[in-house]
């Protein structure tokens, strides 16, 4: 299977570069994934495709304020820093840009010295580990200091922290935010759990790996960095109770996706627990517990095209997409959605 068989022509001004100002306006494609059928909706009706019964599937993962810029200690020179994962200690895991200039003993200045970093050592792939000198709460100097790690593609400037988090967002750790569920409103929810819906929170911190383009020909030899996941007991129980019944398992993106693909057993059934996860799902792979999923438009060629082609046949998601493409929808993190059903 080649990474090549993922590709689609994407004209540069669908790329979505700012967030509606009411999230459930945005459009939604319905996807049949065993007939290839598409209709076309408007976000908020997608209450309408669930039943009393099925479980909704959120990560309610938090995305913090990951990137900082400073300057090195001794020369001044800018430099960037993209948080990725915390250690103990107050050592990340970052990207630094330009990374040549972050070797071991380089000291970052931040906020003329509100915060400064070491670089303590150099891991894979160029990723730098950062060890963290300040006063007071390091979530608080962040939000003081940092910026919103938003993709490359988006050249806009956030106006609203807010609005690349989702309204249910608590647990803070993520590099990327799980983009499927920003078009939902507290109301909106209201009204699904109001239909006997239910909705199960789990937590994925979303790393950089998800996105990081498929560099090899043969899409079985690509590796995806692995990312922290949490799941409750109620989340557990939730998930257990729609597939022992008559509902199904519907998760709100493909991080909700990959963190209860990675923890079910082989009859979908899970239960409370946490870990890290390199689950890496292409066509062929069998799902245990999804039954549909609520997502975005993807990169051509991303790993993430691939999941939702293992779900409803690349055949179908690539004609699907070329239908969003003549219809003018809106591509990617600040996008329009897809329901394959």
């Amino acid at each position: 299977m080649k990474t090549s068989d993922f590709y689609y022509d994407l004209p540069q001004e669908l790329i979505a570069q700012d967030p509606l100002e009411d999230r459930s306006a945005s459009r939604l494609m319905v996807l049949d994934k065993e007939t290839g059928e598409i209709q076309h909706h408007v976000f908020r009706d997608i209450i309408d495709y669930l039943n009393p019964g099925d479980c909704l599937v959120i990560n309610d993962t938090k995305v913090i304020p990951a990137r900082l810029i400073g300057a090195k200690e001794e020369t001044g020179a800018k430099i960037e820093v993209l948080l990725l994962k915390r250690g103990a200690d107050d050592v990340w895991e970052t990207l630094v840009k330009p990374g040549r200039k972050a070797k071991p003993g380089t000291r970052i200045s931040f906020g003329d010295g509100l915060l400064v970093g070491e670089v303590v050592d150099i891991v894979d792939e160029g990723n730098r580990l950062i060890h963290f000198e300040y006063e007071g709460i390091f979530e608080e100097i962040l939000d003081q200091l940092g910026q919103m790690p938003l993709p490359p593609y988006i050249t806009h400037q956030l106006k609203d922290k807010d609005r690349y988090n989702t309204v249910y967002a608590e647990h803070s750790g993520s590099a990327a935010a799980p983009t499927a569920g920003l078009h939902f409103t507290p109301e909106l929810l209201k009204e699904i759990e109001a239909k006997d819906v239910d909705i199960a929170r789990v937590t994925l911190h979303v790393g950089l790996g998800t996105f990081r383009p498929v560099k090899v020909d043969d899409v079985e030899n690509h590796h995806m960095h692995s990312e922290f996941y949490m799941i409750n007991e109620e989340a557990a129980e939730k998930i257990n109770r729609a597939k022992d019944g008559d509902g199904r398992v519907i998760c709100v993106g493909t991080t909700s996706c990959r963190t209860i693909e990675s923890a079910a057993d082989e009859n979908g059934h899970l239960k409370a627990c946490s870990g890290w996860t390199e689950i890496f799902i292409y066509p062929g792979y069998r799902f245990k517990a999804l039954d549909c999923l609520i997502t975005n438009f993807h990169l051509p060629e991303s790993t993430l095209i691939m999941l939702v082609s293992a779900l409803a046949g690349k055949e179908h998601v690539l004609t699907a997409y070329e239908e969003a493409v003549r219809e003018r929808y809106r591509f990617f993190s600040f996008g329009d959605a897809m329901f394959i059903k």
